[in-house]
């Protein structure tokens, strides 16, 4: 069951004297993050209206209503904040990581062979880079790219990828 309400920054500092707070963004970038109206504390427990954001180099300086002075900023710092999932809609073949956390990878043509479990989304900013434990806990990493994965099924919890040449050991025979 997908979660309704996803993480997308943590509070790391304040921002002047007027209540602002430094957020670093946990999702594509600082941009996205400053189209919404509402975020949430404690995994959507508690409703924060945003009044203003802005992105600064790699962090966004946002306002929440009612948090008017540096000392009631200061007493957010470290704070989590959450998105409403309905909040938003993504493209076609686009995913929330933590959405993919946790999904079973297999191979395309072989679905009985497993891979293992995707554990770690890094961003590269050319192509996002899947991280894949195996049944060994050893850790292997794919480029998140149209010839490697060819189907992501989340109501399955599946990921099938045709791998690419020596991306894991016994995958050493060329696929053509």
């Amino acid at each position: 069951m997908q979660k309704k309400y996803l993480e997308i920054g943590k509070i790391v500092s304040v921002h002047g004297i007027k209540g602002e707070i430094r957020v670093q963004p946990w999702c594509d970038s600082g941009e996205f993050l400053t189209e919404f109206q509402e975020l949430y504390f404690q995994k959507g427990e508690q409703k924060l209206e945003i009044e203003s954001a802005r992105v600064q180099k790699n962090i966004v300086i946002m306002k929440i209503k009612g948090v008017d002075d540096r000392n009631a900023a200061q007493l957010l710092r470290n704070k989590i904040l959450y998105m409403d999932r309905d909040d938003v809609e993504l493209e076609e073949g686009s995913y929330f990581i933590q959405d993919l956390l946790g999904l079973q990878v297999v191979d395309f043509d072989r679905p009985e062979k497993v891979y293992g479990e995707l554990v770690d989304v890094t961003q590269t900013g050319a192509n996002d880079v899947y991280h894949i434990k195996g049944e060994d806990q050893k850790v292997v990493l794919i480029p998140a790219i149209p010839d490697v994965i060819q189907e992501i099924d989340l109501a399955q919890g599946i990921m099938k990828i045709t791998p690419l040449k020596g991306l894991f050991e016994e995958t050493e025979e060329v696929r053509e």
